[in-house]
């Protein structure tokens, strides 16, 4: 038998299941289906070890999934679209189209050389004209149905990518891709009414057993549905102003001690016409960005209007402020400030020496003595210092003042109980040109018209693309511009704004679900969502996987998708990263860190060396591998040197899938010998005499113990894969080999617990597995071979271990059949080398046998 060559197997069995088209879906088999789907990835041009785990992840699932009796969809495609491919366009002096097909063609054959099981007849680029026009047909959907409107509205505007960010790619007040500082912009943009589904979407949250709970925990923060009371304050006099307000804490209302407006507030502008210093401090907030994470980094700022309004309980008179930390797309744009209770609110009124009356008194505190003075305190407790002729709250808790407080309020007509989403509309104009472009045209005279649906596609131009002038090239494009309006003839212009890039993956799942090039396909979406195992980083969960959460409801009520509950994924996990130690050989001439590729540096002499330079080298800390830090491993070396069946099963082993798993040479070379072992058992087992399914039913001995370990190996590794827990469907598969190399017979229950052995590892380490199948004479391939059945009566223990004590103290135990009669046990027990070493010179007085538990020996 040769020895296993990974180089020569491993394209061999991809090339018999292409000829076989083992992994192409059929949307009429009668089987169950199976939507297994990894998230796909942006064509950068190299595959990283992140995609190697996140897509061997997904394929345990489909294999498995197969092996059991499912159709199984498991497709692969592209997020072109984007910002990269332009960068690299203008870095090289070519185009985006181009690049970005030249990357896909260069990460499809490691993809293929790693051996996934995927329907690649249904591969699609979001960038595919194709595509593209499905999601401009969705758009006038939306349109339609009202899921799409246009206005002028204050954006993040990243100066370094020329373009808007929706509130969720900013991050510490960064652009997500350029860590640019985001200014505030108002500008006309196009947005998707997502808050049209607030409530839908929150609720949603609780079908979805299957998801990790950080991430439903992380969305519904992100929809924030606050229950509160919107209020007006009214002025203190003629030349003062009403002010609405909103608050989720009208309990503390007798903590009040100031108003804050947000610098966008329609009275805050109106001041500002005539105030100088007031329109310079409304500049210096539109730097800060538009996301509540900006303006919780940012220090709290503001500037006092001279305004005053009245307290409805008191009738004190409150100063009102502008400042920087109040967002005018959340509630009513103002707020009362309660320093006390809430620690925003008290670093602004420490910095401008504004009262701090705490109104709500912690347990255990006494009333006479008890301040706040750096910490605001927000837990529960009883309000205090809350009394007027008007109402009292005094001895409450928390709930009952917040009910009593809305009631009078609502009983003086300044106000009402209210629900407020944090949740905001997506805006999705992106002033690039590589995306999809909006099918939209601009009419003097009609206005914004929606291009008629048999006009489409609006294509992208390929010709007259500069990008390396500022601006978006669309713009200033001499024929793309320009056109007739489609509703009164006249002289009109393209929107040239195209549509962020996550609006691409928000859908791409509904289209796998058709043949490739067909239009939308509704009973082939219909039929195959929603996906049951979606894998996935948790970096996406307030990203792409709500945007695609509203989608499917926009698709549904378009009347695009039979999706009753519109959830697009069942079943949700997040995997760990793979993470590898960082390596540097000090700082350049410019102070910046020199980072250096982990197979560059070799041990000479328990010193670490930079082989290209002869530099001494520094390891530093263990994180995700990055371009940045260098500290990559390219999965195509591993590839050549160990195979794919080695890559996949040192990602999918070494740790719990959803934590981080870091690179190690060890860690490979152990998967490497593992595959070895398995080959050695392969080599050593004689297949004339037994097919790998066969059913050693008549074990006895140390045969029938063989049989019971593979039983109870399948049992458990079975379970794990279920539960995703592939690491220890590892551990079982290692048990099960180590079984099998101390077994020396050959006969039918070598065969059979081989067999399942085989089985077991083929969704983590196919062609190993397909080679072995063939040489043991297995019938057609295992990529469509039945997982194997646990027998239940080997799972079933037929001896116990019992512990045998003499006069209370454990001296032994012995291993007897469950149904060994009193007698025979106790003559076992007696005849224990320990037990009858410590008899000796003993008067045995009584012998207690209680069987399957324990022998207690009573002597002197």
């Amino acid at each position: 038998m040769p020895t296993y060559n990974p180089s020569e197997t491993e394209p061999k069995w991809q090339s018999l299941w292409d000829d076989a088209n083992v992994f192409t879906a059929d949307d009429h088999s009668p089987k169950p289906k199976f939507y297994a789907l990894e998230m796909f990835p942006y064509p950068s041009g190299r595959i990283h070890m992140g995609h190697v785990r996140n897509y061997a992840m997904g394929d345990v699932v489909a294999r498995y999934k197969r092996a059991r009796g499912f159709e199984v969809l498991h497709p692969m495609g592209w997020d072109a679209f984007g910002m990269p491919a332009e960068n690299a366009a203008i870095a090289t002096g070519g185009h985006p189209k181009n690049w970005t097909y030249a990357n896909i063609e260069q990460m499809k054959g490691p993809m293929k050389r790693l051996g996934f099981a995927l329907d690649w007849s249904r591969e699609f680029a979001t960038c595919d004209v194709e595509y593209y026009t499905e999601q401009q047909r969705i758009f006038l959907k939306f349109w339609d149905k009202g899921l799409v409107y246009s206005k002028t509205a204050k954006v993040n505007w990243d100066p370094v990518d020329n373009t808007v960010l929706a509130n969720e790619q900013v991050i510490d007040g960064k652009g997500w891709r350029s860590g640019a500082v985001v200014e505030q912009r108002d500008m006309q943009q196009w947005f998707y009414k997502i808050t049209e589904y607030a409530e839908e979407l929150l609720k949603g949250l609780d079908t979805l057993d299957r998801w990790p709970e950080k991430v439903r925990t992380m969305q519904a923060n992100w929809i924030g549905k606050s229950e509160g009371l919107q209020m007006r304050f009214e002025a203190a006099s003629d030349s003062d102003a009403d002010i609405e307000t909103f608050t989720t804490r009208p309990d503390t209302l007798f903590g009040a001690s100031f108003i804050a407006l947000s610098s966008d507030h329609p009275l805050t502008k109106q001041l500002a016409e005539t105030r100088p210093a007031l329109d310079a401090f409304r500049a210096e907030c539109a730097k800060i960005g538009t996301s509540e994470e900006a303006i919780a980094l940012a220090p709290k700022l503001g500037i006092d209007t001279g305004l005053r309004v009245k307290h409805p309980f008191t009738g004190e008179t409150l100063p009102v402020w502008v400042a920087n930390f109040v967002l005018m797309g959340y509630g009513t744009g103002a707020v009362f400030g309660c320093p006390a209770h809430d620690q925003r609110d008290l670093d602004f009124a420490r910095k401008y020496d504004l009262s701090v009356t705490p109104v709500v008194l912690p347990d255990g505190e006494d009333a006479a003595t008890y301040t706040v003075e750096n910490d605001a305190y927000t837990g529960e407790g009883t309000l205090f210092h809350s009394a007027s002729e008007t109402i009292v709250l005094n001895g409450l808790s928390k709930d009952e003042g917040i009910s009593a407080a809305i009631s009078k309020i609502e009983e003086m007509g300044l106000g009402k109980g209210t629900t407020q989403y944090r949740l905001r509309d997506w805006g999705v104009s992106r002033q690039r040109y590589w995306g999809c472009p909006i099918p939209v045209i601009h009419c003097d005279d009609c206005g914004a018209v929606p291009v008629p649906e048999e006009q489409l596609p609006v294509e992208l131009p390929y010709d007259h693309i500069d990008l390396t002038i500022p601006g978006n090239p669309l713009d200033r494009h001499p024929t793309f511009k320009h056109i007739d309006c489609p509703k009164c003839g006249n002289a009109a212009t393209r929107e040239t704004d195209t549509l962020d890039t996550f609006g691409d993956s928000s859908w791409y799942f509904a289209r796998f679900a058709g043949p490739k090039g067909s239009p939308f396909d509704k009973a082939a979406a219909s039929a195959w969502l929603p996906v049951d195992q979606y894998v996935g980083g948790v970096e996406h969960a307030v990203l792409h996987l709500l945007y695609s959460r509203f989608f499917t409801r926009g698709l549904r009520d378009c009347g695009l998708l039979d999706l009753p509950n519109g959830e697009p994924f069942a079943g949700l996990f997040t995997q760990g990263m793979v993470t590898h130690a960082t390596y540097n050989i000090g700082k350049d001439a410019s102070g910046k860190m020199e980072w250096v590729v982990p197979a560059d540096v070799t041990d000479k002499d328990g010193k670490l060396i930079h082989m290209p330079t002869g530099k001494a080298v520094t390891q530093g800390d263990v994180i995700k591998m990055s371009k940045s830090k260098k500290n990559t491993v390219d999965p195509n070396d591993i590839i050549e040197t160990y195979g794919a069946d080695v890559a996949r099963w040192f990602v999918l082993s070494d740790s719990p899938p959803e934590r981080d798993v870091e690179w190690s040479e060890d860690g490979v070379r152990g998967a490497w010998n593992f595959q070895k072992k398995v080959w050695r058992i392969v080599e050593a087992t004689d297949a004339s005499e037994h097919a790998p399914t066969v059913l050693a039913t008549d074990a006895k001995g140390d045969a029938l113990a063989l049989r019971r370990s593979a039983h109870k190996a399948l049992e458990k590794l079975t379970v794990g894969i279920e539960a995703f827990r592939f690491n220890t469907s590892v551990a079982q598969i290692y048990e099960l080999t180590n079984a099998l190399l101390k077994y020396n017979g050959q006969d039918a229950a070598r065969m059979e617990a081989l067999g399942i052995l085989i089985r077991a590892i083929a969704p983590f380490m196919p062609h190993l597995a397909e080679e072995c199948w063939e040489q043991l004479g297995g019938v057609g391939l295992i990529a469509t071979a039945q997982w194997p059945d646990v027998d239940p009566a080997m799972l079933i223990e037929d001896e116990v271990v019992m512990p045998i004590q003499i006069n209370g103290k454990r001296r032994a135990e012995i291993s007897v059949a469950k149904d060994m009669p009193k007698d025979e046990i106790e003559a076992l027990a007696m005849a224990e080398p320990n037990i009858a070493k410590t008899l000796e010179g003993l008067t045995i007085r009584k012998v207690i046998v209680v069987p399957g538990r324990i022998v207690n020996i009573v002597a002197q």
